[in-house]
């Protein structure tokens, strides 16, 4: 009863949020402003007409996403506009605060004054007469029509157009809006409301040589988000890799599995490294749409960048990638194979089918040399791949992905059927940017890797090699400029 209330609680105080109201103000001799107050927001978006009432959540005339405030206000602005005494300007507004959405419909004002660029009052006696219209010179003719001037109507935008775009939390969205933005831009993590950071030891189906904290694996810097591989026995103390570890307190996993308690037992120790993730999965989710995200990919030896969108609720199962893991942007730390960018669906653990729907991209030089910004188009009919604008990669969805899997032996396939096309890609997603090392799939057996990925020392022949691999992360740091989220 006391969660129910709780719930409750927390859906009535999401609902009850109101979008601030906004000002609008007639610039003399030309333009219109908008402002409302930050109130956390990580965006502000205004829609409007000139003397014509909106139809629903159309565009408007005025359709304009901002992405950042000004000393404590978020401002649309418009420096052509022309505007009367006496015109009547329709509008709505949206936000986002804390990860959800925010409208603000039916909004009317009508202008009554005007004000300078630093907002004072003009006075309307000191202002030139309006000019008179032209009097029209009619073509001489045997029946000449009575003179009628022309009604003139602003040049309008098309109706809002619903996307396909799902957004929890939201009724609807607009095509083409930012939906999502962060742009890193806060002094520390904890200021980022739109992010939380995981704490546990990551498990199936991969099991990653790394355990995720939250401490100094995770930094802003230069006005990105940074993400470390550090060695576990240097935060904690020798030998520890052999002992236990009991994340309980802060764990993000399930508490009472070995997600968050380890104890060590012969060759099974504890994993020899620690990195960050971070993750809008309490904050943001949504289905279909693009994501933009701007990094500098990580470089050293079994390195593996996370820019990842997750399922959410993990409907057609939790095991085996059954609900599938979509790969934003990936490309493997080692020399050997940092040339090699990839992107796509993973919707199985082991190949053939884990990397039958990545494309690649083959780079003049390594992707962890410099920023690239990497775009993914996820749509009712597929995903379309590009980098820094350029297109490298499409999956169309067909008429499904289970006669593939089937084709592949995939066991879990037959449980798409219950969904769309592009299931298990279906269901709402969340952003998830971290930073993985090792682990049992994403590195093919080879000469020079120290462990076998059947192998049951598999960590502690990585560990082993410690000085094969540690002196190559000089820029082992993963940096997340922005991501940016727009509806379909």
């Amino acid at each position: 009863m006391k969660l129910i209330l709780i719930l409750i609680t927390i859906i009535y105080n999401v609902r009850a949020y109101t979008v601030p109201p906004a000002t609008l103000e007639a610039i003399y001799p030309r333009g219109l402003r908008v402002s409302v107050p930050d109130d956390g927001f990580s965006l502000f978006a205004f829609h409007g007409k000139l003397n014509e009432e909106m139809e629903g959540l159309e565009g408007g005339q005025w359709s304009r996403d901002i992405t950042k405030p000004k000393n404590g206000k978020w401002y649309f602005r418009d420096r052509n506009a022309k505007l009367n005494i006496g015109d009547k300007i329709y509008f709505w507004t949206y936000v986002i605060r804390d990860g959800l959405g925010y409208r603000q419909d039916n909004g009317e004002w009508t202008v009554t004054e005007y004000v300078t660029e630093d907002g004072k009052p003009v006075d309307p006696n000191k202002l030139p007469p309006p000019t008179p219209a032209p009097t029209p010179t009619p073509t001489p003719s045997v029946n000449t029509p009575i003179y009628t001037p022309p009604v003139t109507r602003p040049v309008t935008q098309s109706s809002c157009t619903i996307s396909p775009t799902v957004v929890r939390g939201l009724q609807s969205v607009c095509a083409g809006q930012l939906i999502f933005s962060e742009e890193f831009d806060k002094p520390n993590v904890r200021d980022l409301v739109n992010w939380e950071a995981e704490v546990r030891f990551p498990e199936e189906p991969d099991y990653p040589f790394n355990i995720y904290l939250s401490d100094d694996s995770l930094k802003m810097e230069d006005g990105a988000l940074n993400i470390y591989p550090l060695l576990t026995e240097n935060k904690f103390r020798e030998g520890i890799l052999d002992e236990s570890l009991d994340l309980s307190n802060t764990c993000t996993g399930t508490i009472g599995t070995r997600e968050c308690n380890r104890t060590a037992w012969g060759a099974q120790i504890l994993p020899p490294v620690y990195t960050g993730k971070v993750t809008t999965k309490n904050k943001f989710n949504f289905k279909f749409g693009k994501i933009e995200i701007r990094a500098k990919l990580p470089g050293g030896n079994w390195l593996i960048p996370e820019l990842n969108l997750e399922p959410h609720d993990k409907v057609y199962g939790s095991a085996r990638y059954e609900s599938g893991l979509i790969r934003v942007a990936f490309a493997k730390g080692n020399p050997t194979y940092s040339k090699k960018l990839y992107g796509g669906a993973i919707l199985s653990d082991t190949d053939p089918y884990r990397t039958y729907l990545m494309k690649e991209k083959i780079g003049i030089d390594s992707w962890n040399k410099d920023y690239h910004t990497y775009t993914l188009i996820w749509k009712p009919d597929g995903i379309d791949l590009l980098v820094d604008g350029e297109q490298y990669g499409s999956i169309p969805a067909g008429e499904g992905f289970y006669p593939s899997a089937r084709e592949h032996a995939v066991p879990h396939a037959a449980s798409w059927l219950k969904g769309s096309v592009m299931a298990p890609l279906d269901q709402v997603f969340y952003v998830s940017l971290g930073l993985r090392v090792g682990g049992i799939h994403d590195f093919a057996d080879a000469p020079d890797k120290p462990w076998k990925n059947r192998g049951s020392k598999a960590m502690y022949d990585f560990w082993q090699a410690k000085n094969s691999w540690f002196p190559t992360w000089y820029q082992s740091q993963m940096k997340v400029d922005y991501v940016r989220i727009y509806s379909l």
